[in-house]
């Protein structure tokens, strides 16, 4: 019976978890999908802005639209809704594990702001070391999808393409006409060499014909990413990335602890006898739960939009194995000041940080209101 009993037990904390396990991730994704178009404007704002030049959302709709239709507005979808899934349940796993010893030993059950600033500034970090490569993948299908894409190409072309081209990017033809007229640049080659161009072919550096790595919408495929950049490339931008969603970790659960505590105090006025825990309150309603979730999101989005943007223009950025080889090689040093070189951010980007947040501020505040309305609507659901 006591064998049983414990199999019984077992059995029940399964199915809790795996209850919780779907709520969760079906909510991430309706939240994700509901907001996605809001995302793919704001990452074409921040990517295609520049100091002279300010995009609106609504010629960056229109060009998209133009190009790939309204699905374009969704291209990287299914990439950016793995990410999240497993982004959102890094920072909820670790923002409980933490806040369970801040409250071990505590009469009441409660997390004072500051401790829950700390454990989401943790948690925030380990979301982005996770969710990282999703994102990558994603921005790139969103570039793609408002880049003209050329897709005629001459069959001549092909065949002239070196074999050290071809094998760090398959499928890419370079601009043989620029290509064939690059003999006079200064090259370690000897200017009597009997095939010039053809030898100039054979470096990587001249690949497009002008030293130029590819746009994006040539490297937007991870096979094409892993064969021209490396698997390093998933990565890139982890500095601003970190910062950034440890930023957004913090300011998120610090404000919506606040704002829980404050609801739990308007609730607790007028109670006979004065509560002295929070257990004795009661639970909030979810409705109030999901608008504190909403207010603690747009508000974490704009802490940390900064960091957001220069993330963004990084990863929209082809950078070929050979030269990140180089760069460490000379040990290259990263321009900008102190801070600009802990936290990533070029300093070209200095003029256009902010550009796009209030997309990212609506993109954010109603995903975490969707995505806590549902979750708990779901497990209610689920439950009876």
């Amino acid at each position: 019976m006591l064998g049983l009993g414990y199999s019984m037990d077992e059995l029940l904390k399964n199915h809790l978890f795996v209850t919780h396990a779907i709520a969760g991730a079906g909510s991430v994704a309706l939240g994700t999908a509901l907001t996605y178009p809001l995302d793919t404007i704001k990452v074409l704002t921040q990517v295609g802005s520049s100091s002279n030049k300010q995009l609106t959302p609504f010629s960056i709709l229109r060009r998209v639209q133009a190009l790939s239709g309204n699905s374009g507005l969704y291209s990287g979808l299914g990439w950016l809704t793995s990410g999240r899934i497993v982004g959102l349940g890094t920072r909820f796993g670790v923002y409980e594990i933490l806040t369970a010893f801040y409250k071990d030993g505590r009469e009441d059950n409660y997390v004072y702001v500051h401790e829950a600033l700390m454990a989401g500034l943790a948690a925030g970090a380990l979301e982005s070391l996770m969710s990282s490569p999703f994102e990558f993948v994603k921005l790139r299908a969103q570039v793609t999808s408002a880049s003209r894409v050329q897709t005629s190409t001459p069959t001549t072309d092909s065949r002239s393409v070196g074999p050290v081209i071809s094998k760090l990017l398959r499928g890419y033809t370079p601009d043989v006409k620029a290509l064939s007229h690059s003999t006079a640049l200064l090259s370690t080659l000897s200017a009597k060499h009997p095939d010039l161009v053809g030898a100039l072919r054979e470096h990587p550096w001249m690949m497009t014909g002008s030293g130029r790595p590819p746009s994006v919408s040539d490297v937007c495929k991870p096979s094409h990413v892993i064969s021209l950049e490396g698997w390093s490339a998933f990565w890139r931008g982890l500095r601003s990335g970190l910062v950034r969603d440890s930023v957004f970790g913090g300011a998120f659960f610090c404000t919506w602890q606040f704002l829980h505590r404050a609801m739990l105090d308007w609730k607790a006025v007028g109670m006979a006898p004065e509560p002295r825990f929070d257990d004795e309150i009661g639970p909030l309603s979810p409705l109030s739960v999901s608008a504190a979730a909403g207010v603690s999101g747009s508000v974490a989005a704009a802490a940390s939009h900064c960091f957001d943007t220069a993330k963004c223009r990084f990863q929209c950025t082809v950078l070929p194995k050979y030269l990140r080889y180089e760069r460490a090689l000379l040990k290259w040093r990263r321009p900008g000041t102190r801070f600009e070189r802990a936290t990533g951010i070029h300093p070209a980007d200095r003029n256009v940080l902010f550009r796009g947040i209030w997309l990212r501020m609506a993109r954010s505040g109603v995903a975490s209101f969707v995505i806590v309305g549902t979750y708990y609507l779901a497990v209610d659901q689920l439950l009876s």
